[in-house]
This record gives structure tokens, sequence and C-alpha cells, in this order.
């Protein structure tokens, strides 16, 4: 997920916020690596990556969702015209859903 450094800072930091999708993640039974910058270029960077084998009655779903992230980025690179398509689990979408999780209730 991509935030401001102010809003990830509100957040608590990204040291938080890296504990927090480390904690949910374990919740769903994933074997996790965490990673998190503030300050880039792009702001606060925070990733969270499940590390277990896909099993093979995921494989056509991951295999897809890997397609998807592949055609989305040779968008980008060709420089297509028309926005790239946003993709399941993409950076921007799941900055989204963060977002409106963290928000207050009512807003």
């Amino acid at each position: 997920m991509n935030l401001d450094d102010e809003e990830a800072v509100g957040l608590g930091g990204v040291e938080l916020i890296r504990a927090a999708m480390r904690k949910a993640a374990r919740q769903l039974g994933w074997k996790v690596t965490t990673l998190g910058w503030i300050g880039t270029r792009h702001g606060t960077m925070v990733a969270v990556q499940d590390k277990r084998e896909v099993r093979d009655e995921y494989r056509a779903v991951v295999d897809a969702a890997v397609n998807d992230k592949l055609c989305a980025a040779l968008h980008k690179v060709w420089g297509e015209p028309g926005p790239a398509p946003v993709e399941r689990g993409s950076v921007p979408l799941m900055t989204q859903k963060f977002r409106a999780a963290v928000a207050p209730s009512g807003t």
C-alpha cells in the first residue's frame, strides 16, 4: 500500500502499520513477510506477502491474477493510451481498502 508520509504517521507510523498487517495476515493463516519504508518518492510504502505455496485448487485464480498484473505492467511500459487496468490486489485498490478500514465510522 502507498500512503502519504503524514497519513502514515497519523496512523501510528510504518512499524505499527506493518505489525497490524502481519497480525491480520497471520489470522488468515499466512506465512508472512512484511516490508515498510517511509519517505520514498511515492510516500510511505508497506507490503505484506504470503510465502505459502499455492494449493492446486487455487492455482488457476492465482495464475489469472499474475497475468492481470503482467498485462497492467506491460500496458504502462508500452505507454498504451488510457489508464492501465486496475487488477485485483493492486496497490491502489489495497490502499483504498485500507483507508476505508481505518476511517472513523460515519465518514
